[in-house]
Protein backbone atom coordinates (compact mmCIF):
# COMPACT_ATOMS: atom_id res chain seq x y z
CA UNK A 1 0.00 0.00 0.00
CA UNK A 2 1.18 3.12 -0.62
CA UNK A 3 1.83 6.21 1.50
CA UNK A 4 -0.60 7.92 0.37
CA UNK A 5 -3.68 5.58 0.55
CA UNK A 6 -2.17 4.75 3.98
CA UNK A 7 -2.70 8.39 5.18
CA UNK A 8 -6.21 8.36 3.41
CA UNK A 9 -7.21 5.16 5.24
CA UNK A 10 -6.16 6.09 8.28
CA UNK A 11 -7.40 9.66 8.03
CA UNK A 12 -11.02 7.79 6.95
CA UNK A 13 -10.48 6.17 10.24
CA UNK A 14 -10.73 9.51 11.83
CA UNK A 15 -13.67 10.71 10.66
CA UNK A 16 -15.86 7.38 10.49
CA UNK A 17 -14.61 7.00 14.32
CA UNK A 18 -15.50 10.63 14.56
CA UNK A 19 -18.74 10.40 13.64
CA UNK A 20 -19.82 6.74 14.21
CA UNK A 21 -18.94 6.47 17.83
CA UNK A 22 -17.61 9.84 19.59
CA UNK A 23 -15.00 12.04 18.65
CA UNK A 24 -13.21 9.75 21.87
CA UNK A 25 -12.47 6.80 19.21
CA UNK A 26 -10.97 9.18 16.76
CA UNK A 27 -8.64 10.60 19.34
CA UNK A 28 -8.05 6.62 20.58
CA UNK A 29 -7.12 6.30 16.99
CA UNK A 30 -4.81 9.29 16.46
CA UNK A 31 -3.06 8.45 19.48
CA UNK A 32 -1.89 4.79 17.83
CA UNK A 33 -0.42 6.80 14.84
CA UNK A 34 1.18 8.88 17.30
CA UNK A 35 -1.22 11.95 15.91
CA UNK A 36 -1.74 13.83 19.48
CA UNK A 37 -0.85 17.41 20.00
CA UNK A 38 0.81 18.62 23.29
CA UNK A 39 -2.53 20.42 23.94
CA UNK A 40 -4.72 17.83 23.90
CA UNK A 41 -6.23 17.94 26.91
CA UNK A 42 -9.13 20.24 28.22
CA UNK A 43 -12.89 20.62 27.29
CA UNK A 44 -11.50 21.09 23.43
CA UNK A 45 -8.38 18.79 23.26
CA UNK A 46 -10.30 16.08 21.71
CA UNK A 47 -11.18 18.24 18.72
CA UNK A 48 -7.95 19.36 18.65
CA UNK A 49 -6.47 16.03 18.49
CA UNK A 50 -8.61 15.03 15.49
CA UNK A 51 -8.35 18.38 13.61
CA UNK A 52 -4.11 17.81 14.01
CA UNK A 53 -4.00 13.94 13.27
CA UNK A 54 -6.24 14.55 10.02
CA UNK A 55 -4.62 17.35 8.86
CA UNK A 56 -1.30 16.23 9.13
CA UNK A 57 -1.84 12.66 7.39
CA UNK A 58 -3.20 14.54 4.67
CA UNK A 59 -1.02 17.44 4.47
CA UNK A 60 2.18 16.84 6.13
CA UNK A 61 4.35 17.39 3.13
CA UNK A 62 2.77 18.38 0.11
CA UNK A 63 0.12 21.17 0.28
CA UNK A 64 1.47 24.63 0.36
CA UNK A 65 0.11 28.07 0.88
CA UNK A 66 -1.40 30.34 -1.60
CA UNK A 67 0.90 32.25 -2.97
CA UNK A 68 -0.03 35.66 -4.62
CA UNK A 69 0.55 38.38 -7.52
CA UNK A 70 3.17 41.03 -6.92
CA UNK A 71 0.38 43.87 -7.40
CA UNK A 72 -1.43 42.05 -4.56
CA UNK A 73 0.83 42.81 -1.75
CA UNK A 74 -0.78 44.87 1.22
CA UNK A 75 0.74 48.45 0.85
CA UNK A 76 0.49 49.04 4.73
CA UNK A 77 0.67 45.69 6.44
CA UNK A 78 -0.28 45.31 9.92
CA UNK A 79 2.38 44.99 12.77
CA UNK A 80 0.42 43.44 15.09
CA UNK A 81 1.99 45.01 18.28
CA UNK A 82 0.22 45.63 21.11
CA UNK A 83 3.40 46.53 23.69
CA UNK A 84 5.88 47.64 20.66
CA UNK A 85 9.53 45.94 20.13
CA UNK A 86 11.35 44.51 23.07
CA UNK A 87 12.16 47.33 25.43
CA UNK A 88 15.36 46.49 26.77
CA UNK A 89 19.28 48.10 26.30
CA UNK A 90 19.93 44.32 24.87
CA UNK A 91 17.72 45.12 21.95
CA UNK A 92 18.23 48.36 21.69
CA UNK A 93 21.82 47.95 21.05
CA UNK A 94 21.14 45.27 18.61
CA UNK A 95 19.32 47.36 16.80
CA UNK A 96 21.95 50.68 16.34
CA UNK A 97 24.29 48.02 15.35
CA UNK A 98 22.24 47.03 12.52
CA UNK A 99 21.84 44.14 14.36
CA UNK A 100 25.82 42.84 13.83
CA UNK A 101 26.14 41.04 17.01
CA UNK A 102 22.71 39.09 17.14
CA UNK A 103 23.07 35.83 17.03
CA UNK A 104 20.80 32.71 16.51
CA UNK A 105 21.66 29.90 18.46
CA UNK A 106 20.55 26.21 17.28
CA UNK A 107 20.83 23.11 19.76
CA UNK A 108 18.90 20.51 21.58
CA UNK A 109 19.13 17.04 19.52
CA UNK A 110 21.44 18.14 16.85
CA UNK A 111 24.73 16.58 15.71
CA UNK A 112 26.31 19.61 15.70
CA UNK A 113 25.01 22.84 17.83
CA UNK A 114 25.66 26.02 15.90
CA UNK A 115 25.42 29.79 16.79
CA UNK A 116 24.24 31.44 13.47
CA UNK A 117 24.95 35.47 12.93
CA UNK A 118 22.45 37.39 10.60
CA UNK A 119 25.14 37.67 7.84
CA UNK A 120 25.63 33.73 7.95
CA UNK A 121 21.92 33.62 7.13
CA UNK A 122 22.20 35.95 4.09
CA UNK A 123 24.84 34.07 2.82
CA UNK A 124 22.80 31.35 1.93
CA UNK A 125 20.84 30.19 -1.19
CA UNK A 126 17.53 32.92 -0.56
CA UNK A 127 13.96 31.78 -0.37
CA UNK A 128 10.93 34.21 -1.00
CA UNK A 129 7.28 33.90 -1.57
CA UNK A 130 4.25 36.12 -1.49
CA UNK A 131 1.88 34.81 1.21
CA UNK A 132 -0.72 35.82 3.43
CA UNK A 133 0.05 36.23 7.10
CA UNK A 134 -3.47 35.46 8.90
CA UNK A 135 -4.53 36.60 12.24
CA UNK A 136 -6.46 34.80 14.39
CA UNK A 137 -8.08 38.36 15.69
CA UNK A 138 -9.59 38.52 11.68
CA UNK A 139 -6.95 41.40 9.97
CA UNK A 140 -4.53 40.10 7.64
CA UNK A 141 -2.34 41.19 4.78
CA UNK A 142 -0.31 40.04 2.11
CA UNK A 143 3.44 40.37 1.83
CA UNK A 144 6.62 39.39 -0.12
CA UNK A 145 8.65 37.31 2.58
CA UNK A 146 12.62 36.56 1.99
CA UNK A 147 14.73 34.35 3.97
CA UNK A 148 16.62 31.23 3.82
CA UNK A 149 13.96 27.70 4.54
CA UNK A 150 14.12 26.63 8.25
CA UNK A 151 15.19 23.27 6.39
CA UNK A 152 18.74 24.39 5.48
CA UNK A 153 19.63 25.78 8.49
CA UNK A 154 18.23 22.63 10.20
CA UNK A 155 20.14 19.98 8.07
CA UNK A 156 23.54 22.06 9.25
CA UNK A 157 23.07 21.46 12.27
CA UNK A 158 22.14 17.78 11.36
CA UNK A 159 18.93 17.12 13.35
CA UNK A 160 18.95 13.46 15.38
CA UNK A 161 16.02 11.22 14.67
CA UNK A 162 13.99 11.36 17.73
CA UNK A 163 13.72 14.86 17.55
CA UNK A 164 10.19 15.86 17.26
CA UNK A 165 9.60 19.42 17.64
CA UNK A 166 11.13 22.42 16.86
CA UNK A 167 11.20 24.83 19.67
CA UNK A 168 11.95 28.85 18.65
CA UNK A 169 12.16 31.35 21.07
CA UNK A 170 11.92 35.60 20.60
CA UNK A 171 14.13 38.33 22.12
CA UNK A 172 10.78 39.06 23.55
CA UNK A 173 10.73 37.92 26.82
CA UNK A 174 7.66 35.56 27.30
CA UNK A 175 7.16 34.64 23.51
CA UNK A 176 8.30 31.50 22.51
CA UNK A 177 6.42 28.57 20.00
CA UNK A 178 7.30 25.40 18.46
CA UNK A 179 5.88 23.34 15.09
CA UNK A 180 6.51 19.85 14.40
CA UNK A 181 9.25 18.29 11.82
CA UNK A 182 6.89 18.21 9.12
CA UNK A 183 6.09 21.96 9.17
CA UNK A 184 9.44 22.47 9.56
CA UNK A 185 11.04 21.11 6.70
CA UNK A 186 8.04 22.50 5.16
CA UNK A 187 9.80 24.58 1.53
CA UNK A 188 7.30 27.93 2.86
CA UNK A 189 8.81 27.75 6.36
CA UNK A 190 11.39 30.33 6.36
CA UNK A 191 13.90 32.40 8.61
CA UNK A 192 12.86 35.39 7.37
CA UNK A 193 14.96 38.40 7.12
CA UNK A 194 13.26 40.22 4.26
CA UNK A 195 9.90 41.40 3.46
CA UNK A 196 8.77 43.52 0.23
CA UNK A 197 12.33 43.79 -0.86
CA UNK A 198 13.69 45.35 1.72
CA UNK A 199 15.14 44.65 5.12
CA UNK A 200 12.86 42.74 7.81
CA UNK A 201 11.22 45.99 9.74
CA UNK A 202 11.75 45.89 13.18
CA UNK A 203 8.20 45.94 13.75
CA UNK A 204 7.97 43.12 11.55
CA UNK A 205 9.75 40.91 13.29
CA UNK A 206 13.78 42.56 12.90
CA UNK A 207 16.33 41.04 12.35
CA UNK A 208 14.81 37.64 11.89
CA UNK A 209 11.11 36.10 11.98
CA UNK A 210 10.40 32.62 11.66
CA UNK A 211 8.06 32.91 8.87
CA UNK A 212 4.85 29.44 8.97
CA UNK A 213 2.83 30.33 6.27
CA UNK A 214 0.35 27.28 6.53
CA UNK A 215 0.06 28.33 10.15
CA UNK A 216 -2.11 31.50 11.71
CA UNK A 217 0.08 34.75 12.54
CA UNK A 218 0.84 34.16 16.43
CA UNK A 219 2.94 31.15 15.11
CA UNK A 220 4.94 33.27 13.36
CA UNK A 221 7.21 34.86 16.14
CA UNK A 222 9.55 37.85 16.00
CA UNK A 223 12.70 38.83 17.33
CA UNK A 224 14.22 35.20 17.14
CA UNK A 225 16.99 34.37 19.23
CA UNK A 226 16.59 30.54 19.68
CA UNK A 227 16.23 27.11 18.14
CA UNK A 228 15.57 23.46 19.81
CA UNK A 229 14.61 20.61 18.89
CA UNK A 230 13.22 18.35 21.62
CA UNK A 231 11.53 14.92 21.19
CA UNK A 232 8.72 16.09 24.06
CA UNK A 233 7.37 19.28 24.73
CA UNK A 234 5.55 18.00 28.67
CA UNK A 235 8.71 20.10 29.69
CA UNK A 236 8.95 23.27 28.51
CA UNK A 237 6.74 26.28 30.01
CA UNK A 238 3.21 24.32 30.81
CA UNK A 239 3.36 21.37 28.22
CA UNK A 240 1.10 22.43 25.66
CA UNK A 241 3.72 23.38 22.95
CA UNK A 242 3.99 26.97 22.88
CA UNK A 243 2.65 30.19 25.03
CA UNK A 244 -0.10 30.85 22.75
CA UNK A 245 -2.41 27.72 24.21
CA UNK A 246 -1.46 28.89 27.86
CA UNK A 247 -3.51 32.03 26.63
CA UNK A 248 -6.53 30.09 25.38
CA UNK A 249 -5.54 29.26 21.75
CA UNK A 250 -4.51 26.28 19.55
CA UNK A 251 -0.98 24.52 19.56
CA UNK A 252 -1.48 23.39 16.13
CA UNK A 253 -2.79 27.14 13.81
CA UNK A 254 -3.25 25.31 10.23
CA UNK A 255 -5.24 27.11 8.52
Amino acid sequence: MSKLSRRRLITAGLGTAAGASGLAVAARLADRHGLIPPDHGGIYGVGETVTYASQRLLMSFGSAARQFDRSQITRVPHPNYPVGPPNDETFERLRKENFADWRLTVDGLVARPTVFSLAELKGYPPGTHITQLACEEGWSYIAEWTGVPLAHVLNLAGVKPQARYVVYYSLQSGWWDSIDMPEAFHPQTFLTYGMNGGDLPVQHGAPVRLRVPRQLGYKNVKHLSRIMLTDSLKNIGKGLGSAAPEAGFSWYAGI
